[in-house]
C-alpha cells in the first residue's frame, strides 16, 4: 500500500464514520420529533394546543367569546364520542364547564386517550384548561357510558393582543384514540370520523 492510498483510505473511513454518525443522529431525531413537538406545543400553545393550568383567580372582563365543542374518534376507535352541548358563550376570564360523552358499544373493555386542540390556532396560548379528561387514559367497560367534564377559561391577556381582536369564536376539539393500557407513545393524529 502506498502512502497516498493509506491517506486516502483513512480519509474515506473518517468520511464514512461522519456519514454514519449523521445518519444515526437523524434517525434519533426522527424518533424524538413527535414527543418533542408535543412538549413544544403544550408549552407555547403553538398549533392550537391549549395551556393546562392550575385553578386560580382570574380577572373577568366584559368581552364575550363563543366556544364551540367538537368530538371525533380515530378510525380504529369504536367508541361513540360527542360533546353534550354544542357551544357556550362566556366572558373572557370566566370559568366554563362543558361535558363530553363517551360510549363503548363493543363487548370488550377499551382504553382511550384524547388529544385536543383549539381553532383558530392562534388562540392556543390564551385557552387554558383547569380540568380535562385528556390528561389521563379512559377505560370503558363493554356497554359503559361516561360523561367527562372540561373546566376551562380564556386568558384575559387575549384582550390586550391586537392580533386577537377579531376572535369572537373558538372551537375546542377532541379526538379519542384506542391505546394499550399504560402505552405512553403519542397517538397518531389522523382522525377517522
Amino acid at each position: 500500500m502506498t502512502p497516498q492510498s493509506a491517506v486516502a483510505d483513512t480519509k474515506n473511513r473518517r468520511v464514512g464514520f461522519i456519514f454514519a454518525g449523521v445518519a444515526f443522529a437523524m434517525l434519533g431525531m426522527a424518533y424524538a420529533a413527535v414527543p418533542l413537538y408535543e412538549i413544544f406545543c403544550r408549552v407555547t400553545g403553538y398549533g392550537g394546543t391549549p395551556q393546562r393550568v392550575e385553578l386560580s383567580s382570574v380577572d373577568v372582563i366584559d368581552r364575550v367569546i363563543k366556544v364551540r365543542f367538537n368530538a371525533a374518534t380515530h378510525r380504529d376507535m369504536p367508541w361513540d364520542f360527542r360533546p353534550e352541548q354544542t357551544s357556550q358563550e362566556l366572558k373572557v376570564g370566566e370559568q366554563g364547564l362543558a361535558y363530553y360523552e363517551a360510549y363503548n358499544p363493543t363487548d370488550k373493555p377499551i382504553v382511550g386517550r384524547a388529544t385536543y386542540n383549539v381553532s383558530p390556532f392562534k388562540v392556543g396560548s390564551y385557552f387554558s384548561k383547569i380540568e380535562c379528561f385528556c390528561f389521563t387514559e379512559q377505560r370503558l367497560e363493554p356497554g359503559e357510558r361516561v360523561s367527562m367534564p372540561v373546566i376551562y377559561y380564556i386568558e384575559p391577556d387575549i384582550d390586550q393582543d391586537a392580533y386577537m381582536s377579531d376572535v369572537v369564536e373558538i372551537t375546542l376539539s377532541y379526538t379519542f384514540f384506542a391505546v394499550e393500557e399504560g402505552d405512553q407513545s403519542p397517538p397518531s393524529t389522523q382522525s377517522g370520523r
